[in-house]
């Protein structure tokens, strides 16, 4: 390894010697200058302004042979306030860079005139302007052989393109803007080729909420339709499966995405309306998901598919936040167990589920820990955070043992973010691409063993970013120096026994990125949405409708996506949170007014209604008396019974009362689960106990009265028309038809009667005698008062 470093170092000695030449020269310009009174020092001092910029918009082939023609396209402005004449265009090649941190430093002053190093390649490879008025941008486009650039050794090389003019103050010929690159060469396979795995990540925001449809299909209810618009043509999603679907990558997928997309397709989902309603998805939506859905199944056949736990779970922020939190890694590992699930059912493809990724692969010894929790064994991180402690030369394999049965796979942070940034203009993406391309050519020069590399690029790149990602990578493809490799076979390569296997202490994490971490008190809201989730399912009679959107809620309210986006974040978990309250409020108790008793002993009813429409059970209703002295529920203090309701309905249920004592006792109804875990709000109510209310007894009192005198009435009647029968029939009539000792007939145990009574007495079965009325002729369920609530006596 250190002879392949001495004998790069050796081969671009000339180059570096041209550099430190050229560098004297121009320290000793000035003084050049005033011996002779040439204005030799005034084109350094107008370059420095950068007059015109010049944007470099296509460098084709990105990484040519000896054999092809280049081609560089693009723009030059003037953006000084004098017009520029005599202005051309030429093409530079300056030295050899030899260094992966020497290419960073060129990049970073890539539109210095300054910077302009290399003679131009001049001749008829130019082009000519003979003005550029100020603000006018002009294209330029110069083809030239590429063995006409004179480029010596294999490596990489500086290559500018520079505008060169004279302007009305300073009236010589200058440079007045450059943009500087890289040229990759390497025309002939190189001894050993680097092996490059690139991941090609499809996920989004969150788009589904925890709300469902009240039918059967349980239609899903989204956030808002901005899902659509990057599955459309054109869209990013769209085109991260066109660009990805010709690119040898390995496939890291949250399946959160498919189940979002997945719902879409079959045309089953509401968006939020006006006045907490919804409307039907449009149908033209439902074509788009299945094109995409489509599209993405014969993207992968043949790929490998890594899959993200479900939601694609922020495990930085669990490690630092959540584990204090009692439940939180169970949600980890519940997303573990249905992403590949999700991804088979959806993409008919079994994926992998190794593989844990924490955010922008930043890792410490307890992100370690978790991420490992759920069943995966092997960690991508980034190198820029498991960095090389034995100051290595060369950048080792991706594979690194860490301990306890665990791979880090490390991957390549320049490589990793050299598509950050705005690249939506052409200038700007093809810098990316030639940079890209210049630091793989850079490892792979570094030694002459075989190595494993990855890049992990940001988990959502932008359409201009992945069209960057494509461009570089087919050029990578074609390339002398690399050749693809999938996720887990850089997994399983041997590693290199210099690289650090050292996890960088929890200090070392960038306060950047803790400062876009969940909080804890994010987890503290998902363990108690969860507490509550378990509380109400236990009284369903289909867990599985509830339970299912729910649980998928609680793992996207952990997503990674919500770093930088902290309010969507808390107003997600609001609304989950919020929605569980409202169902399981669809169970409840009908509150109570006040209720009489007018009796020692009457039932009591208290109504459940369930406006769910699934049936639900395991319910036990409890009526407890504030004071059993005075009145006892089923004969103690309180009573309970089971409850099951179907969907839609209410229940009325019965409660035996016994009063010892007249008065007004509070009276609370509760709800438990069957595990004695209280459900719902209790109602409380008082039960005011009368023995006999003034009401009744007047009413008592009244219907005697009109007994006593209807008797009497009839008592009257009778007596008088016997003596008017005795008048009429004289003694012997009387006679015959008396109970005298004449008549054998006649009993013997005659009545006693009144002093004064002719008539007969009224034996004690007289059909016309009534019978002694209730002590209460109040119906039965009667309020006696005319207020309050109906009570079963």
């Amino acid at each position: 390894m250190a002879e392949a470093a001495d004998f790069q170092a050796t081969s671009a000695s000339p180059a570096r010697r041209w550099v430190r030449r050229a560098g004297a020269l121009l320290a000793g310009a000035p003084l050049l200058a005033g011996l002779l009174q040439l204005p030799v020092a005034a084109p350094a001092q107008a370059a420095s302004s950068g007059t015109v910029s010049v944007a470099l918009d296509t460098l084709t082939p990105s990484a040519p042979s000896d054999s092809d023609t280049l081609t560089v396209s693009g723009t030059v402005t003037n953006n000084g306030k004098q017009s520029v004449t005599d202005a051309h265009v030429g093409l530079r090649v300056g030295p050899m860079v030899t260094t992966r941190s020497e290419i960073d430093s060129i990049a970073q002053h890539s539109a210095d005139p300054l910077s302009a190093t290399g003679a131009e390649v001049g001749g008829k490879y130019v082009e000519k302007f003979a003005k550029l008025d100020p603000g006018v941008a002009e294209h330029f486009s110069i083809s030239v052989p590429v063995n006409k650039l004179d480029l010596g050794a294999d490596g990489v090389y500086e290559f500018g393109v520079s505008l060169s003019g004279q302007t009305p103050a300073q009236p010589w010929d200058q440079v007045l803007g450059v943009q500087q690159t890289f040229l990759p060469w390497q025309p002939s396979d190189a001894g050993t080729k680097t092996k490059t795995t690139l991941l090609w990540p499809l996920i989004s925001t969150v788009h589904m909420t925890a709300k469902t449809g009240a039918g059967e299909l349980q239609t899903p209810v989204f956030l808002n339709d901005d899902l659509v618009k990057e599955l459309a043509p054109g869209g990013r999603l769209a085109q991260m499966v066109d660009l990805g679907k010709d690119l040898d990558v390995t496939w890291v997928i949250d399946p959160d995405l498919l189940a979002s997309v997945d719902a879409m397709a079959t045309g089953n989902y509401r968006l939020p309306g006006g006045n907490g309603t919804t409307t039907p998805g449009p149908k033209a939506h439902q074509a788009v998901a299945k094109q995409w859905l489509a599209d993405l199944q014969n993207a992968v056949a043949g790929k490998e598919v890594v899959a993200l736990p479900f939601g694609d779970p922020d495990l930085a922020s669990l490690a630092h936040n959540g584990t204090s939190v009692t439940g939180s890694l169970s949600h980890l590992k519940d997303a573990t167990d249905v992403a590949a699930t999700t991804v088979k059912t959806v993409l008919h493809v079994t994926p992998s589920t190794d593989f844990a990724w924490p955010a922008e692969g930043a890792v410490d010894p307890s992100i370690m820990k978790v991420a490992t929790s759920a069943g995966a064994d092997r960690v991508i991180a980034r190198s820029d955070s498991l960095q090389e402690t034995a100051g290595l030369s060369y950048t080792p394999s991706a594979a690194r043992p860490v301990g306890g049965g665990t791979t880090a796979v490390v991957s390549d942070a320049r490589l990793s973010t050299a598509f950050e940034g705005d690249l939506t203009k052409a200038d700007t993406s093809t810098l990316a691409v030639q940079q890209f391309l210049a630091q793989s050519l850079e490892v792979n020069a570094q030694t002459d063993e075989q190595r494993s590399i990855v890049v992990a690029p940001q988990r959502m790149p932008t359409a201009s970013q992945a069209q960057a990602m494509a461009t570089a990578l087919k050029a990578l493809d074609g390339a002398t120096w690399s050749q693809s490799q999938d996720l887990t076979s850089a997994a399983k390569a041997k590693p290199d026994p210099n690289a650090t296997t050292q996890i960088p202490s929890t200090q070392s994490y960038p306060s950047s990125l803790r400062k876009q971490e969940l909080p804890v008190s994010a987890f503290q809201q998902i363990a108690r949405t969860q507490d509550e989730l378990d509380n109400f399912q236990v009284v369903l009679t289909d867990r599985s409708r509830v339970v299912t959107p729910f649980g998928r809620a609680i793992n996207r309210e952990m997503s990674t996506s919500w770093r930088g986006r902290s309010g969507d974040a808390d107003s997600f978990r609001g609304g989950v949170e919020g929605w569980l309250d409202d169902l399981a409020a669809q169970v409840k108790l009908i509150d109570k007014s006040e209720t009489k008793l007018s009796g020692r002993s009457a039932t009591i009813p208290v109504t459940v209604q369930n406006n769910l429409v699934q049936p639900v059970g395991h319910l036990i209703l409890r009526l407890t008396s504030s004071n059993p002295t005075r009145l006892k529920i089923g004969g103690k203090a309180y009573s309970e019974q089971p409850v099951e309701i179907s969907g839609g309905h209410s229940q009325s249920v019965k409660f035996a009362t016994a009063a010892n004592a007249n008065g007004r006792v509070t009276v609370v109804a509760q709800l438990y689960t069957e595990d004695g875990q209280e459900y719902g709000d209790a109602v409380s109510f008082d039960v005011k106990v009368t023995e006999v209310t003034p009401t009744v007894m007047l009413v008592i009192g009244g219907g005697v009265l009109l007994l006593v005198l209807a008797g009497f009435r009839m008592y009257t009647q009778r007596k008088r028309a016997a003596a008017r029968q005795a008048d009429e029939d004289g003694p012997d009539a009387a006679g015959e038809a008396g109970d005298g000792p004449g008549n054998p007939d006649a009993p013997s145990d005659r009545l006693p009667q009144e002093p004064g009574d002719s008539g007969p007495a009224t034996r004690a079965g007289d059909p016309e005698q009534p019978s002694d009325p209730a002590p209460d002729t109040a119906p039965e369920n009667a309020d006696p008062s005319g207020t309050g609530e109906r009570v079963d006596r």
